[in-house]
């Protein structure tokens, strides 16, 4: 046991040496893989408080804690909380779509860390990790979920149950993007189950449902719906980044 530490530590020098890390943002060379370099990390607008107690939009003042965005008190959502690392906006795309579309597989470590850091709390008090499942067409043609591998990032750091097919897709929806918020929420009800295996083990619990993007919450709200239905006692959601309204 005591010579595979320095085995490892060579062994990653010699890949280092081969293949230098390289900066998630802009491609530079960095001492540790998946990260960002020093003139990268300030230009990402991570989130921290103060936010919506209920969603974790961004605040532009503080205010007392606890306090809820407008959205959330006009029409409250079905999850309980949600939490993000990151505001959707152009430098956090550079990550998003090259992990959602671009076989970018190796982003899911560092990128599922700042959403457990993020959303350290819900971590605390869940009992199961399930990512937003996709079609099984377009898992086919993607070859992975996003979600999954960011789940499974989450779940390890916060040393928590990952439940990848906790939940499935009933029915084929589609894209969400231009859409509106009223036409994502019509595209996706009743658009996701909970998988038969889980049904008895999911009553009671608290789920923690990750995902790359939350929007309009169309699609997060949907799958909460499918656990409370089953039974769960709260859905909390993590996802890497968010869209942020102007106006907030």
């Amino acid at each position: 046991m005591e010579t595979v530490a320095p085995l490892r530590r060579a062994g990653q020098r010699l890949l280092d040496a081969i293949l230098p890390p390289l900066c998630l943002g802009c491609g530079e060379i960095v001492a540790t893989p998946g990260t960002l370099c020093l003139a990268c990390w300030p230009t990402f607008s991570f989130i921290a408080p103060p936010h919506c107690e209920r969603c974790g939009v961004p605040f532009g003042e503080d205010l007392t804690a606890g306090s809820q965005c407008v959205d959330c008190l006009t029409r409250p959502p079905r999850f309980r909380r949600a939490r993000a690392a990151l505001v959707y906006d152009d430098r956090s795309r550079r990550l998003v779509l090259p992990l959602k579309h671009g076989d970018r597989t190796d982003m899911a470590r560092a990128c599922g860390a700042w959403m457990a850091r993020a959303g350290a709390d819900l971590v605390a008090a869940a009992d199961l990790v399930a990512p937003v499942p996709l079609h099984w067409r377009r898992l086919f043609a993607r070859r992975y979920n996003q979600a999954a591998l960011l789940a499974r990032t989450v779940a390890r750091d916060g040393k928590l149950r990952l439940a990848p097919d906790l939940l499935q897709r009933a029915r084929w929806t589609g894209s969400q993007a231009g859409l509106k918020a009223k036409e994502r929420r019509r595209n996706v009800r009743e658009a996701f189950e909970v998988h038969p295996r889980w049904r008895a083990g999911v009553a009671g619990r608290t789920v923690l449902l990750v995902d790359d993007v939350l929007t309009t919450g169309a699609t997060v709200e949907a799958c909460a719906g499918a656990l409370q239905r089953a039974g769960a006692a709260h859905v909390d959601v993590l996802t890497l980044a968010r869209v942020v309204r102007a106006a907030l």
